[in-house]
């Protein structure tokens, strides 16, 4: 009988270092996928973030657009607006759509480079599309989350130079928060 008891205990621990060894490469297994998928697909699961902060580098100077005879598309945000950051798919599009036809500027409020601008046009929440035709006539302001139609509208009557002015506001905006440190960062741009 003691024999069969010792093999019942070698079995028993042999069962308990098999099981404790699968569950060290089940876990490390997992954290590896979870890993490796958020590297993967960081673009997608932080398109939105990416983007926002991608804005000021494609930026049109806001002396050029207003002086080069063309429409432009004028967005005041920050990178830490959560409703800049829900329309920014939205706004790359229309960019990607329009961008031969009308200059893109993205000001970030963040940056004190923009404090003028931000004054001139009187942006107390974000995001703030200002739509301005040829002439450099602002013809359409947009404060907060909007309808994508709205704005490509907008957008569509620039080119046929309507002089009527719009302002849309919605609910949903973030307001500006002060910029405590009032450095200029040279990656804020936009």
């Amino acid at each position: 009988m003691p024999l069969v008891s010792n093999s019942l205990i070698v079995q028993s621990e042999s069962r308990e270092q098999f099981v404790k060894t699968n569950f060290k490469t089940i876990l490390i297994l997992i954290i590896s996928i979870v890993i490796i998928s958020l590297f993967l697909f960081k673009n997608f699961l932080f398109k939105s973030t990416y983007l926002l902060k991608s804005f000021g580098e494609l930026s049109v100077e806001p002396e050029i657009a207003f002086t080069n005879n063309k429409p432009t598309f004028l967005e005041f945000y920050a990178e830490w607006c959560e409703v800049c950051k829900e329309m920014a798919p939205q706004v790359s599009t229309f960019k990607d759509e329009y961008e031969k036809d009308i200059n893109f500027v993205f000001l970030n409020v963040d940056n004190q480079k923009w404090a003028n601008y931000i004054q001139k046009f009187a942006v107390n929440g974000i995001p703030q599309v200002n739509l301005f035709d040829k002439k450099g006539n602002l013809i359409s302001t947009f404060i907060g989350k909007q309808d994508e139609m709205k704005i490509r509208k907008s957008i569509n009557n620039l080119e046929r130079e309507e002089e009527t002015y719009e302002e849309i506001i919605n609910a949903e905006f973030s307001t500006i928060q002060e910029n405590k440190n009032n450095e200029v960062n040279p990656r804020s741009h936009g």
